[in-house]
């Protein structure tokens, strides 16, 4: 029986941890597993560590002081941070909030849970390609809208919207902005200053870090309490013992991926599409892409509408052939549910909702991987 070849295309749900990222994580917690908060010597390495990986990270972003960095344990529980704290702290200024029709579900269920609250949400609708319209986002500000939360790239279509314009428009309301960018750190180059963002969300493990990590990037002047009650860590702001080797892991994923990097990823993540797309014309398959294919796109990601073909069967099919991909989100996949963002796209009884593939490249991937995709995606659908 010939050996199966595996291909992981689904590094929008996770990634692989680099081996440096392994190597400095293991060495961290073999000689440094000192409670960062304690002030003995094994505290004080904890915490040195702890304070250089926070730097790193605050730099990355360009933000003005690393004490803008919280930790958290990832995308989710920042999202959750950002939306529901800030309610809670304004609600006496305004209880109206402004989100859009494609978001994360960690950002749509804080926010659903804020309505049974008695707060007022307004969801702003895309068009096909996953954009919202500015002028929608100018008519929704209100004098009693207290925070804007719009995310800075799709992770099921990878639309990447224009946060820059957002922050200009946000800045002189008495709104906050919180962007959710799980997907675009660690492919995009990101300035908190330039942006005018607030508040930012991450997660480690999409950037070739661990999992159950990320940060909430919460500028200078944005005060909330803890979402998590307890202790005094993050500055009183993230109650729980910092989980240090977890921590300059992510640093040191962090660390892998200068500017110089990233370019060289979009440019090679960007090829993988030409070449995917090119070589499904080629064979003749019905197909139309889910948004653009470059224009205001997140280079890793690329969502395909196979005419005709139910995504789940599509799925397992590849997956019998050895290739990882996703329909839709891998948060919510397994639950059948049709994917909100292309029904947001192009309405719920569009026959993409149902019949789409997203594929995510990744640092592992070839472009021999993209051969053997093209390949088996033709024997599935023309057999």
């Amino acid at each position: 029986m010939r050996k199966l070849k595996y291909i992981y295309l689904d590094n929008a749900g996770t990634t692989p941890m680099a081996t440096k990222v392994v190597e400095k994580m293991t060495e961290t917690m073999t000689n440094t597993f000192g409670n960062a908060s304690a002030v003995n010597y094994y505290g004080r390495q904890a915490r040195a560590i702890l304070d250089n990986s926070r730097h790193v990270i605050a730099e990355s972003i360009n933000a003005k002081n690393d004490n803008e960095i919280v930790f958290t344990s990832g995308g989710t529980e920042s999202d959750n941070t950002a939306i529901i704290q800030t309610a809670m702290a304004r609600k006496n200024e305004g209880r109206h909030l402004i989100t859009t029709a494609i978001e994360h579900e960690a950002v749509l269920k804080p926010m659903a849970y804020l309505e049974q609250e008695g707060f007022e949400v307004t969801y702003l609708p895309v068009d096909e390609y996953g954009q919202i319209n500015l002028d929608d986002l100018k008519q929704a500000i209100r004098s009693d809208t207290i925070l804007v939360s719009i995310m800075m790239g799709n992770n099921e279509v990878g639309s990447h919207l224009p946060i820059k314009e957002i922050g200009e428009i946000v800045a002189p309301t008495n709104a906050w902005f919180h962007t959710d960018s799980v997907q675009t750190y660690g492919a995009l180059d990101i300035d908190v200053q330039d942006l005018k963002v607030d508040l930012l969300s991450v997660s480690a493990h999409k950037l070739n870090g661990p999992k159950m990590l990320g940060f909430l990037y919460r500028r200078d002047g944005i005060n909330f309490p803890s979402l998590i009650k307890g202790g005094d860590q993050e500055l009183k702001r993230r109650a729980g013992t910092e989980n240090v080797p977890a921590i300059t892991g992510f640093a040191e994923a962090v660390s892998l991926l200068p500017a110089e990097v990233k370019e060289e990823h979009r440019q090679k993540y960007l090829s993988f599409k030409h070449q995917l797309v090119d070589g499904l014309k080629e064979n003749e398959i019905d197909f139309e892409i889910n948004g653009h294919l470059e224009e205001n796109q997140l280079p890793q990601i690329i969502s395909i509408w196979f005419k005709g073909f139910a995504s789940d069967s599509l799925l397992t099919n590849l997956d019998l052939s050895g290739i990882s991909a996703a329909a839709g989100s891998a948060c919510t996949a397994g639950s059948l549910e049709p994917s909100h963002v292309l029904a947001a796209m192009y309405g719920e009884d569009s026959p993409r909702v149902a019949e789409s593939l997203r594929f995510s490249f990744g640092i592992n991937n070839t472009s021999e991987d993209i051969d053997y995709l093209i390949k088996t995606l033709v024997k599935i659908i023309k057999k």
